[in-house]
């Protein structure tokens, strides 16, 4: 139970997340929980991501383990990465892919879906590896839809960057989904002009 944000605006990138973890009806604050953090970095890149709590670690150690340098500059490389990943999730982490629906027509999960804000643009990978680039802004997450409320409303303010307005959107969410709270991380770099 999470939120994550990614914004693109005025040639910078922005993503942000909550620090809320829970164990069934149990809350951890960032208050009791030091290592609450939802993002990661990779490289050129930040990750953020909503998923079982064990995600984080599992992320971490599989990008540290990697030989060559991480792309994820468009779908195609985020793709190939993630179909390694999945792979690497039940291989060397035990991932039970399993899900409580049966659909005929689903791909199997790895049970967790990110946002990628790097120098190329601003994308998504949900759970079945569905990748999508992003051109303004998009959250994830049990507040997602509280977060890409607020995100609409400000996005066209000239005032709020992208890291105010991905910001926002965690704050939004926080205000009204009991899966999310603050404090609010967030991280922004320049985006790439040839892109």
């Amino acid at each position: 139970m999470s939120t994550i944000t990614v914004v693109k605006k005025d040639g910078q990138a922005a993503i942000a997340a909550d620090s809320l973890t829970k164990w069934g009806s149990i809350k951890e604050t960032a208050a009791y929980v030091v290592n609450h953090e939802k993002i990661l970095r990779v490289g050129d890149y930040y990750l953020a991501l909503v998923g079982p709590a064990a995600a984080m670690l599992v992320l971490k150690h599989f990008f540290a383990s990697r030989r060559r340098v991480v792309r994820l500059d468009d779908v195609d490389q985020i793709l190939a990465l993630w179909l390694d990943l999945h792979a690497a999730l039940k291989e060397r982490y035990f991932l039970i892919p399993e899900e409580e629906e049966e659909d005929d027509f689903a791909f199997e999960s790895s049970r967790m879906d990110v946002l990628i804000a790097g120098p190329k643009g601003i994308f998504g990978v949900g759970a079945d590896r569905a990748v999508q680039e992003y051109s303004r802004f998009y959250a994830y997450g049990y507040g997602g839809q509280y977060a890409l409320g607020a995100m609409y409303a400000a996005y066209d303010d000239p005032a709020r960057s992208a890291e105010d307005i991905a910001r926002l959107g965690v704050t939004a969410a926080a205000e009204f989904d009991d899966g999310t709270a603050l404090p609010v991380t967030s991280y922004a770099l320049r985006l790439d002009a040839r892109r």
